[in-house]
């Protein structure tokens, strides 16, 4: 969760910059509005990384799992 919202705060950050200094003069509104849709989308990125990376290791885990039960044990 914490990615998530790093990534976001970032991703502002960034996109703020990136209009504001595109810009001239005037333009803090449409920086401002710049910097909320690169924060939406760096945090969606990021949550979406995290959901995968979660479902892989859950995979994973069920596999060795499954593995450890059908493996002869060594008495």
């Amino acid at each position: 969760m914490v990615a998530i919202v790093v990534a976001g705060l970032c991703g502002g950050l960034i996109g703020y910059a990136v209009m504001d200094l595109q810009c001239d003069a005037g333009c803090t509104t449409y920086a401002g509005l710049t910097g909320i849709g690169a924060a939406a989308l760096a945090a969606g990125g990021v949550a979406i990384v995290a959901v995968l990376t979660l479902r892989a290791m859950s995979e994973w885990e069920a596999t060795e799992a499954q593995r450890a039960a059908h493996e002869p044990e060594d008495t």
